[in-house]
């Protein structure tokens, strides 16, 4: 049957035995479906490649009316004449996963060379930040302008939760300018993952501006120390947990990482050279050198059988967990609340620094991989151009002055 397709004509066709086309008098191949259900849907019909094949538009009624859907037809048959082949373009379409489907993928199958806990923060910030916003948007139609929109929501704190997560367990979902730029960071690994898949040719998050971002960093001096060190004992005293005081204790006599100190386990430790023998870290399998008080911190601490961890949890067998709560409670009460667990290791390379140490020595004591990274504690040195400086106009002072010689006494940069 061929005739102008109307809404007139479409609502009044009633069903038969089998499927019912009518074809529009005006756009060759373009037509409505009537199965017997009296399901109406509108199709076009064109020849690809010497085959015949047949498109579905959409089913009638909104947004798909006879005009919107015979003016679809009209493009597609453009699209047709241009060579290309709309339904197995739509068929191409359905096989490219949804973004949170992506993330799934990229987590199975795409982490291999990275680290335990780096895949445990990007599989936090999947879950928390990237699927609430964008996780049912086609990978392919994702724009540069949604990846944006995704960076400001984050940044102004739309992704912030407190969520249970399981018995005593808790997630704080944090946003603010630093957590979007690492989000946005791992959208871009993760759509440089989808091109290598055949999914996309651009990355929509490569060429996006992050915030800019200002390095906090906190230097302990010798009065906070001892502060630390009298709230630690008071601590200890009022029956905090000696572990994960001891575990602090660590953390600022050696400048390791927390992931590194909660980790240690008594194999690692040599005693007789006075090392810890990491076999994994941010940076890889290392040697820590710690000093003598270090040593003897460990050489204290009990050992619990079936236990190979030097900080053992409450969990048989497992390491200790729960220090960031703690931390918090010791630093208010040596009234240091805006010291991070992080600024310990800090802490431990500035007293380095101000020392005398060269920045080179400091650095691979922390297990700095390159200089650059201890660069930022440069400006804690005395500069040797201050320091040369200082001793040559010691000596003509001393001379102006009438004296044989002339004791000088550095002056250290202040911060």
């Amino acid at each position: 049957m061929q005739a102008k397709i109307s809404k007139r004509l479409v609502d009044s066709l009633k069903p038969g035995s089998s499927d019912v086309f009518v074809w529009d008098s005006e756009v060759k191949g373009f037509g409505v479906k009537l199965t017997p259900k009296g399901k109406r849907t509108y199709v076009l019909q064109y020849r690809a490649n010497g085959k015949l094949k047949r498109f579905t538009i959409g089913t009638h009624g909104s947004p798909w009316t006879p005009d919107q859907s015979r003016l679809e037809a009209i493009r597609l048959l453009g699209l047709v004449a241009d060579g290309q082949d709309p339904v197995e373009q739509k068929g191409q379409a359905k096989s490219i996963p949804t973004v949170a489907e992506l993330c799934d993928l990229y987590l199975s199958e795409g982490v291999a060379t990275k680290k335990a806990y780096t895949v445990s923060n990007d599989r936090g910030r999947i879950e928390r930040h990237i699927k609430p916003l964008i996780g049912r948007k086609r990978v392919d139609q994702v724009s540069g302008g949604d990846v944006q929109r995704t960076m400001n929501a984050i940044a102004e704190g739309k992704t912030t939760a407190d969520i249970k997560t399981g018995f005593r367990g808790r997630a704080i979902v944090t946003g603010g300018k630093v957590t979007a730029n690492r989000v946005v960071a791992l959208l871009t690994t993760i759509f440089n993952f989808a091109i290598s898949r055949g999914f996309l040719k651009d990355n929509p998050a490569m060429s996006l501006k992050k915030f800019k971002e200002q390095r906090r960093e906190r230097f302990l001096t010798a009065d906070e120390l001892t502060r630390l060190g009298e709230a630690l004992q008071q601590s200890e005293l009022d029956g905090v947990n000696p572990v994960a005081i001891n575990a602090i204790r660590l953390l600022l006599l050696s400048g390791m990482r927390r992931g590194e100190v909660l980790n240690l386990q008594w194999s690692h430790v040599d005693f007789d050279l006075g090392c810890l023998r990491l076999p994994d870290s941010k940076t890889g399998a290392k040697v820590v050198h710690v000093g003598a008080a270090a040593l003897e911190l460990l050489a204290g601490l009990p050992r619990i059988s079936g236990n190979p961890y030097c900080f053992p949890g409450a969990v048989e067998g497992q390491a200790l967990v729960g220090l960031p709560k703690i931390w918090r409670g010791i630093r208010d009460r040596a009234g240091l609340s805006d010291v991070r667990i992080h600024d310990t290791r800090h802490g431990f390379a500035s007293v380095g620094v101000i020392s005398g140490m060269g920045l080179p020595v400091v650095g691979a004591l922390l297990g700095h991989k390159t200089p650059a990274v201890t660069a930022r504690y440069a400006h804690l040195s005395a500069d040797p151009l201050k320091l040369a400086a200082d001793r040559i106009s010691g000596q003509i002072a001393a001379s102006l002055a009438g004296k044989a010689k002339a004791e000088v006494t550095p002056i250290r940069k202040t911060k």
